[in-house]
């Protein structure tokens, strides 16, 4: 089989029985059943959730983003083999390892494929929790240019690039574009401190200061679940991005979970332990892609600057990459999930058509 045919791209327009718009991110498109499909499956499967709660089926893809943009390869090759599978196998290990570890739940109720997730509706705390044990990346650039302090933290005088910080730092920023809240500029992904968390506490979406606490307990104390998993395969943890946010569960009673994703080379950076050792940083994430592609093009600046966003998109839509570099992103996400599961990925030969056998033949959710 041809390997494009292996790469699932277009995840938006799959047969599952829905009276509601698909919503389709930059990886991920999500479906939400029917009131009756919902109902039906919470009582046949026994999932933990009021038998009135919105189910979804959330559809991963093998689609590459950076700098807001989709990047697709030569020979129509428009996504990355393993890449989708790679990140929800991983995000599976870590959720079950929290909670066995007794931290908190996820949003995700079954996982009938590996590029599948059935998930229950929640409310989302409308912070993306960033924890950093090293400075490198955007931080780096602003304590680089003359900044000390980020989301309340001061920082001291003398860190270096790439260097370990005293202790995991936690500096959220704005899901999205938030309104009316005096002092958080009306902006995505904004900076904030601790101080804006409690100030608007509703404006995050919290629903008490006890949950700021726990939000942070749960970030650190997933941070380090993590980062000691990767340590034994010799892999350093640098940065993560979790979220939260609140569902129910069979008797009512609501709780703080973890969703979205968690430690996967695209919404972490991963650096390979001995390369580190040597004195170089190698790039276990999404991370090396981006600066594979500052590198390759003449002008990184269209990447960088947010006022030259056409340019930017005319950019990824005019270059098709070459397979090599698709594939070296490839090996990437496969490497570092087989690292983190202990076994070799399941990669599917028509995840298409294998998603929508599994959701008609198990689940009865596709209109024939």
């Amino acid at each position: 089989m041809n390997l494009s045919n292996k790469v699932l791209a277009v995840n938006d327009d799959l047969p599952i029985r829905t009276d509601k718009a698909v919503h389709s991110g930059k990886v991920r498109s999500v479906y939400w059943l029917t009131e009756q499909d919902s109902a039906r499956l919470i009582q046949q499967k026994g999932y933990d959730v009021p038998v009135d709660t919105p189910l979804a089926i959330m559809v991963i893809s093998d689609r590459i983003s950076a700098f807001d943009c989709i990047w697709q390869g030569e020979g129509g090759l428009n996504g990355v083999p393993g890449k989708g599978a790679a990140l929800n196998a991983i995000s599976n290990h870590w959720f079950k390892l929290f909670k066995e570890k007794g931290l908190a739940d996820s949003h995700i109720l079954d996982v009938p494929h590996p590029f599948v997730w059935i998930v229950q509706k929640a409310q989302p705390v409308m912070v993306e929790a960033i924890a950093r044990q090293y400075i490198t990346g955007s931080m780096w650039r602003a304590y680089s240019s003359g900044e000390r302090e980020f989301c309340g933290i001061r920082l001291p005088e003398g860190l270096e690039k790439d260097q370990k910080l005293p202790e995991i730092l936690i500096t959220p920023s704005t899901k999205g574009v938030l309104t009316g809240l005096e002092g958080v500029p009306e902006a995505d992904d904004v900076n904030v401190s601790r101080a804006d968390l409690e100030r608007h506490l509703e404006g995050f979406n919290f629903r008490n200061l006890s949950d700021i606490d726990l939000y942070e307990k749960l970030l650190k104390e997933g941070f380090a679940v993590i980062s000691d998993a990767l340590d034994a395969q010799d892999q350093i943890f640098i940065d993560t991005k979790f979220e939260f946010g609140y569902v129910k569960n069979a008797n009512g009673q609501e709780k703080l979970i973890y969703m979205d994703e968690v430690g996967t080379p695209d919404s972490s950076r991963i650096w390979d332990g001995p390369a580190h050792r040597d004195g170089k940083i190698i790039e276990k994430s999404k991370e090396g892609f981006r600066q594979w592609l500052l590198n390759h093009f003449p002008d990184p600046d269209i990447l960088l600057n947010k006022e030259r966003m056409p340019e930017r998109f005319a950019l990824a839509a005019d270059n098709k990459l070459p397979q090599s570099v698709m594939m070296d992103i490839s090996n990437t996400y496969v490497g570092i999930a087989e690292k983190v599961i202990g076994k070799k990925l399941t990669i599917s030969e028509d995840p298409k058509q294998e998603i929508i056998d599994i959701l008609r033949n198990e689940y009865q959710l596709i209109t024939d």
